[in-house]
């Protein structure tokens, strides 16, 4: 009978508070050529979704050349901003420190992000929270970003290969998530679903199996419970 046995994060907009870093950094890149990016549009279209598949959609949307230099070109643009923009911010959600440090003493944890690795490892060692996690997906792992299942299937490996003498099936594993591709990659990947009202209404996050404010108070075992009842 399934259990709860791992958990995997998404990081953008879960752990990290980076949203507004994101949109910022994005929009900035896209003025540079001409392509103006509204706050409300970005949330409603572009949330969840990797820099490449952010800039295609940009590109196309407004009728300019998506080729593979330009993406290359504005994806380098807009990582530079970013992380200068990191830099400068303390981005953890409040919370979300000690929910990681408590999970970790029970269950082997990943993240499954459309992030760069080189942009949560930094924010990971400055929060000192990167020894937590045993696997880390990223955007430069996978070949179809969410909502394709591919990032949290390739973080299931990543656990397994870590801890091959406990192996952890898709259906034992609690993914966190805050994006509806986000939510749709997970439930394709036949995983339970924790959607977090950051970036989103409650109201919005329906598609998950269960729906929190925030982490802060969140308690595992009645989740646990919710989610694999014992019968």
């Amino acid at each position: 009978m399934a259990t709860l046995t791992a958990i995997i994060f998404d990081f953008d907009g879960v752990i990290a508070d980076t949203e507004p870093l994101h949109f910022s950094s994005l929009r900035q890149t896209l003025a540079e050529i001409g392509i103006s990016l509204t706050e409300s549009d970005y949330y409603a279209n572009y949330l969840g979704y990797d820099d490449r598949a952010c800039f295609i959609a940009a590109l196309t949307t407004h009728q300019h050349p998506a080729d593979p230099a330009t993406l290359t070109q504005l994806m380098q643009i807009k990582a530079r901003a970013y992380l200068e923009s990191i830099k400068e911010h303390q981005v953890i959600f409040p919370g979300v420190s000690d929910f990681v440090r408590e999970s970790a003493t029970v269950y082997p944890l990943a993240i499954a992000s459309g992030a760069l690795r080189h942009e949560i490892e930094v924010i990971l060692e400055q929060a000192g929270l990167r020894k937590e996690f045993l696997h880390i997906t990223s955007a430069e792992d996978v070949t179809r970003g969410k909502p394709d299942p591919q990032p949290f299937l390739q973080a299931l490996n990543g656990l397994n290969r870590q801890r091959p003498e406990h192996a952890i099936t898709a259906g034992s594993c609690l993914v966190i998530e805050d994006s509806i591709p986000g939510i749709r990659g997970a439930k394709t990947a036949g995983m339970k679903v924790l959607a977090v009202a950051n970036t989103h209404g409650v109201q919005d996050l329906h598609e998950a199996h269960a729906v929190v404010q925030n982490l802060s108070r969140m308690c595992l075992n009645d989740l646990r419970e919710q989610l694999w009842p014992a019968t």
